[in-house]
């Protein structure tokens, strides 16, 4: 089961104590089934609950009987075609949310919604109707299909002011409408909450922390493997310079201190400055300042006598 269809599946479940939000789901839901007009359309799903849903708020909400057909969807799968066949059921639905199907441009009717769990309502309606959320192990993306440029924008404003969410979505031109969309994954889960899909607004969650937790893990190892890059590499010139002042001068040659570093570094090249300090006796600092000089030292002589020179 894709994660949209988990979704739409909880939101089927909702149970809907008011009358106004019955029927501001179920204006939601037909007016982006592309159903809405005086013209017969037939809405297609893959999505059983959603179909039957869609007919339970058409008798509840407006008094009107649809019919229910089985076919194929665009994917070759098995779907669920829900019409109202007849002409004068079509004009009764427009009719119970305000609605002549005469209107030049087909928009929300926010005298249909008579207050905030209306919207909502309304909300999960459309959602069920067109609305889309890709897997949270791919990615965070929910969608809307809206068939008209003004239905997407009158859409739009709405989850705008949805619950006062400070939900910002946008809007882009697809083919055969636009599509309303938010990528921000906290935004979609406080979204899927409002409509009522608690329990999938969790798992994205869970999945957004498993994923964020994983990432942490690997930016700790990336740097713990960088450091030690680091290190190794600032150890072998270290060993390098050491031995070119063992083989040309002799570490004896060498003021105490640096004596002492210098067959320390050599006899354990693993030794990080700290445990270097540690064994010696010496700050950080002082053993970071005494392997410089040793470098310095060590690399003054490869360039006067060359590699070839020393060994």
């Amino acid at each position: 089961m894709s994660f949209t269809a988990q979704i739409k599946g909880e939101l089927c479940r909702q149970e809907l104590h008011r009358s106004c939000c019955l029927r501001g789901e179920c204006y939601g839901l037909w007016l982006f089934s592309r159903c809405f007009s005086i013209k017969e359309n037939t809405f297609t799903t893959e999505n059983a609950p959603a179909a039957r849903r869609m007919l339970e708020l058409a008798a509840a909400g407006a008094g009107v009987s649809g019919q229910l057909s089985y076919g194929v969807s665009r994917r070759k799968r098995p779907a669920y075609r829900v019409s109202l066949p007849e002409e004068q059921e079509r004009l009764r639905l427009l009719e119970a949310f305000g609605h002549t199907g005469r209107e030049p441009n087909l928009r929300i009717n926010r005298a249909a919604l008579e207050g905030d769990c209306c919207q909502a309502a309304f909300l999960r309606g459309a959602f069920l109707a067109c609305g889309t959320v890709s897997d949270p192990n791919k990615g965070y993306h929910l969608e809307f299909a809206a068939p008209y440029k003004n239905l997407a924008g009158d859409l739009y404003t709405l989850l705008g002011e949805a619950g006062g969410l400070g939900i910002g979505p946008a809007v882009v031109r697809r083919s055969g409408g636009y599509g309303v969309y938010l990528k921000d994954s906290a935004q979609i889960e406080d979204l899927l909450t409002y409509l009522g899909a608690a329990g999938a607004s969790m798992e994205l969650m869970q999945v957004k922390m498993l994923k964020e937790a994983r990432n942490n893990i690997n930016r700790k190892t990336n740097f713990e493997t960088a450091n030690m890059d680091k290190t190794y590499s600032a150890a072998a010139r270290q060993i390098a310079a050491i031995a070119a002042i063992s083989d040309c001068r002799g570490l004896a040659s060498l003021p105490d201190g640096l004596r002492e570093l210098a067959e320390l570094r050599l006899s354990d090249p693993e030794l990080t400055l700290r445990e270097l300090g540690q064994c010696l006796g010496v700050s950080r600092s002082g053993v970071n300042r005494r392997l410089q000089k040793l470098v310095e030292l060590g690399e003054a002589i490869i360039a006067e006598k060359g590699v070839d020179g020393i060994m």
